[in-house]
């Protein structure tokens, strides 16, 4: 099955045409931090069975985002059972939407993604667990093997323990709340 996409700028004329609704399928951290203004946030995560009905009532036509599109092409047969009668992916997602200089809302005093989070914190322990392990002792290297196996862990069951341990953070805890 091919899944339809919908360049940024052919999206922006829908949206401003009123013939379609752009639906942020991020988690609300991500939608806080970052979002184009017109798009109403569903996460992914919290998709109810009802979540589309006023747009399945007025056949609007429907444009899901993600950050790059990825996650919601891996996820649209979970969206198209939803049972609307247009549904598009947006083509490159938020990163395309702003290469394409259209508009978004940036609030600065919300927490970077988790994900990069994760890649932040793991990136500087592995170059830690490094350097310590050259001047100090080879011990600190465990250091490293360790963010490098737990790595591998969030990227085989979507979570792994540092992930877990930066949502528990204060910073997080605040964005998450936010919607």
């Amino acid at each position: 099955m091919s899944i339809p996409q919908i360049s940024p700028v052919e999206a922006k004329r829908h949206l401003d045409a009123g013939t379609a609704v752009l639906i942020d399928i991020r988690e609300p951290a991500e939608h806080a931090r970052e979002n184009i203004a017109d798009a109403r946030l569903v996460p992914l995560s919290r998709l109810g069975p009802d979540e589309f009905a006023h747009e399945r009532a007025t056949a609007t036509s429907v444009i899901f985002h993600c950050q790059s599109g990825n996650r919601t092409c891996m996820n649209f047969d979970k969206l198209e059972a939803a049972g609307l009668p247009d549904a598009f992916v947006l083509e490159g997602g938020l990163g395309a939407w702003k290469e394409a200089g259209l508009p978004t809302r940036l609030d600065r005093k919300q927490p970077i993604e988790l994900q990069r989070q994760v890649m932040i914190a793991a990136g500087s322990l592995i170059l830690t667990g490094l350097i310590l392990g050259y001047i100090f002792s080879p011990w600190f290297i465990a250091l490293s093997a360790f963010m490098a196996a737990d790595w591998c862990l969030q990227a085989c069951q979507a979570g792994g323990g540092l992930a877990k341990l930066l949502t528990l953070m204060p910073w997080n805890k605040f964005a998450a709340g936010k919607t």
